[in-house]
């Protein structure tokens, strides 16, 4: 038995086939590179807006700091403002996840939905019915159905 491989031959309209087939695969590649350069371009973009909202958020909380820092004898009337302008950053903030489509997730009844939250600590209550929640420490956050963050609970026991 001879080592050298066999020749093929190949008719005259299976190499023009074999050549068509190249051709369209090669424009295929070219067609796949430029979508793919589109798309790296759109997530890129994409990656940068949030940023800049992120880094608009920061210098609200960066303010607030530097006013703190810078005023050590804080008025009656800073302090009376101060919720409300930490209620204003946590907005911004908030408007940048719904952007998003990631919203805080809404605890319905008062008991845990343990595919929503999750229990960190439990306090004796007698006045409740036994793993009712008491108090939401850790809101979650979800991304259409998936849970980003499950929400972080405290459960009543009753001894």
């Amino acid at each position: 038995m001879s080592k050298t491989s066999p020749n093929l031959i190949l008719t005259q309209e299976k190499r023009n086939e074999v050549i068509e087939k190249l051709g369209t695969l090669e424009k295929e590649k070219v067609s796949l590179q430029q979508s793919l350069r589109e798309q790296q371009t759109q997530s890129t973009a994409t990656i940068e807006d949030l940023f800049l909202e992120l880094l608009s958020v920061g210098d609200g909380l960066e303010a607030l700091l530097d006013y703190l820092e810078n005023n050590p004898d804080l008025t009656p009337e800073f302090i009376q403002r101060l919720p409300r302008s930490i209620g204003a950053v946590h907005r911004k903030f908030l408007n940048v996840l719904k952007k998003r489509q990631v919203f805080p997730i809404e605890l319905e009844g008062r008991q845990p939905d343990f595919n929503l939250c999750r229990v960190v600590d439990r306090e004796i209550r007698t006045d409740l019915e036994e793993q009712t929640i008491t108090k939401i420490v850790l809101t979650g956050f979800r991304c259409g159905e998936k849970i980003l963050r499950p929400a972080e609970v405290i459960t009543s026991r009753t001894e």
